[in-house]
């Protein structure tokens, strides 16, 4: 997953994107790492916590956060796109928030994409026959979202998203 999320980083950056990440080391590492691959802006949204958590070494600016509502805010609000790799409470913390924001209108539709089938499966299987099932989400709410295994999907939709929003912008 290291080498993949290295990858998919490395190809956005080459594309012109900022890569922005929670700086801690894995995969967000990984990202950052193939950021300054590319020669992109490298940037990490450091959380203190009571193990600390030092930034890993791939920033090019580091942003340190107290609290994870405000990190969660800042990482939603200058994102175009969302790429969540397999990861614990913390990584499922973010998804939701950004799926949650993007449900309720607060921010910019942007592609949330989530990679790794065979991790996701469990989870959306659980979001169809529970909560879709209650009548808890709507059947659109699962469209928010897409889950891909090739890191050249995930590019490619997120230069489809910033084609279709560049020309939503055009008069």
């Amino acid at each position: 997953m290291y080498d993949i999320a290295a990858l998919t980083a490395r190809r956005l950056g080459e594309e012109g994107f900022t890569i922005i990440t929670g700086a801690g080391p894995g995969i967000m590492e990984a990202a950052n790492k193939g950021a300054r691959e590319a020669g992109a802006l490298s940037i990490g949204l450091n959380i203190e916590l009571p193990e600390e958590q030092d930034p890993n070494p791939y920033l090019d600016r580091t942003v340190h956060f107290r609290y994870f509502f405000v990190r969660k805010t800042m990482l939603v609000k200058y994102s175009e796109a969302f790429i969540v790799f397999p990861g614990g409470f913390g990584t499922l913390d973010e998804m939701f928030e950004a799926l949650t924001l993007i449900q309720t209108g607060k921010v910019q539709n942007m592609p949330v994409i989530l990679f790794g089938s065979d991790y996701w499966a469990g989870l959306i299987d659980w979001l169809r026959s529970r909560l879709l099932a209650e009548g808890k989400i709507a059947p659109g709410d699962l469209e928010i979202f897409r889950v891909v295994d090739d890191p050249e999907e995930i590019v490619r939709a997120v230069l489809e998203a910033r084609r279709q929003r560049n020309e939503s912008i055009i008069p």
